[in-house]
Parts: C-alpha cells; structure tokens; sequence
C-alpha cells in the first residue's frame, strides 16, 4: 500500500471516529443546515415554533479594538434574536469569561451607528460541553442577571446557557445529548442529525468534503508547529521541514513570512 493510500486510510478511520461533539465534524454537519440548527434552538430552548431566518457556522466577527472571535453557530430567529452555539470538549474552553465575551462582541455588532440602545436584539450563548462545567448534575443551566437585594430578573435580554453533554436520559435533550455523543448514526434518535452524519462518514461525496477539511487541518497545524519552530531558531530550515513533513519551500516562504510578521 502506498503512502498516500495509508494517509487516506487513517483520515476514513478517523472519520468514523467524529461525534457531534467534535466541533469540526459538527460544523460541518450543521454547515447551511437550517432544519438541524433549528432542531437543536427547539429542544433547548423549549420553542418548537422557532424558525432560523439566519445562520452560519465557524462565523468570524472581526473586533479592531480588541481580541475578534469565531462561532462555532451563529443564528438569527425569525423574530430577530440571536443565538450562538459553542460544542466544547474541554472544560477549559468554556469558561465563564469566554461566555461573557462572546455574548458582549455578538452585542457590539448588532447596533449600527446613531441606533438605540432600545434596538438590542435579545441574546443567546449556549455552550454544549462534554462534561458538567458546572457540577450540579443538571442537565442545563440558565444564567441570567438578577438584582441581588432583591432576587429580581435584571432583565437585559441577555442570556447565557450551558446545556451537560454528560446528562443523557430520554427527554427531548437527554436523547440530543446522546446524538452528540454517537459515532454510530445508525444509534442515533434524531433524523435529521443521523441523516447529515451518515452522509460525512458513509456517503462518497461526504467523506471526501471531509477528508479534504482533515488535511486542510493537518496543513495548517503543521505551518503553525513550522512558524514556532523558526521563531525558537534551534532547527535548519531543512530539518524543520522533514519533521513536519513539509517541502523546504514552504519552510521558506514561512520564514520569510515570520520576518515580515516581525
């Protein structure tokens, strides 16, 4: 077997291994797809007459005074609140902070100049994480401002939710959960979602879409690993390149592209 047919063949093993809840497999499965983003608003948020109007995955919203940030799911309703949806495997990366900066950067670009404060659209961060973040054994969690000498809603309409990819029963999203935890789509619940898995892990075209996504990937990690190579300076251009499994002229052109960068 050659080596670019033993490459293809640990990309499809790997394929086999996605979940929903590997956030590249899942914006894949969700990319254009209104009807799954629509699944998921209508078991978490308890609205089975949500309608999306509105959606992208890995959306990118460029902040020029301060850090920018790509969603993961970004979603308008039909009545014109927004939604961001984050899968997270680690703990780490979904931290409190990480919320609150997503919801403030989602909230900064929605209100053009000379607008009104009254404008602001009603707001949703929803974090899906592998584990129980908040370690209640709960299956979600709303956080909302509240007054503290009161105990009163400070409604703002801003919202935060952490849904425990862990609490898996037979509710509407104990069973989501455990869709997001299948590699199997033959052992899934939901349809649609076993549908749009099934066709990236099974059907040709599919499978190729993410197989080219998995060596876009493995590139680009490997430029990344590159650049931090030269900046360290203890390795040749050449040896840089045959570790990583690069043609000197990348390695190159990355040097160069370091120096300019400063």
């Amino acid at each position: 077997m050659s080596k670019a047919d033993n490459k293809h063949k640990e990309l499809l093993e790997k394929i086999k291994e996605f979940r929903l809840m590997d956030d590249d497999f899942m914006s894949k499965v969700f990319e254009d797809n209104f009807e799954c983003i629509e699944l998921i608003l209508h078991i978490i948020m308890q609205k089975p007459d949500l309608k999306v109007k509105e959606a992208r995955t890995q959306y990118s919203i460029k902040n020029l005074l301060g850090r920018s940030v790509r969603l993961d799911i970004y979603a308008v309703d039909n009545i014109g609140k927004k939604y961001n949806i984050e899968v997270q495997r680690a703990d780490k990366g979904a931290g409190t902070k990480r919320a609150r900066y997503n919801s403030s950067v989602i909230e900064t670009n929605s209100l053009a100049p000379g607008s009104k404060f009254e404008d602001l659209p009603e707001t949703y961060v929803i974090f899906i994480t592998e584990n129980d973040v908040m370690g209640a054994n709960e299956p979600i969690y709303h956080i909302d401002r509240i007054v503290r000498e009161t105990g009163q809603i400070f409604d703002d309409e801003t919202h935060i939710i952490y849904v425990n990819g862990s609490y898996i029963d037979d509710s509407p999203l104990g069973l989501l959960m455990h869709d997001f935890s299948c590699k199997n789509p033959n052992d899934m619940h939901y349809k649609l979602l076993a549908e749009k898995t099934r066709y990236f892990k099974e059907d040709e075209k599919g499978v190729a879409a993410m197989c080219k996504i998995m060596e876009d990937l493995i590139d680009s990690e490997k430029r990344e690993s590159a650049l931090r190579l030269l900046k360290i300076g203890k390795l040749s251009n050449e040896e840089i390149a045959e570790g990583l499994g690069l043609t000197i002229e990348v390695v190159n052109a990355l040097e160069v592209e370091s120096k300019s960068l400063g």
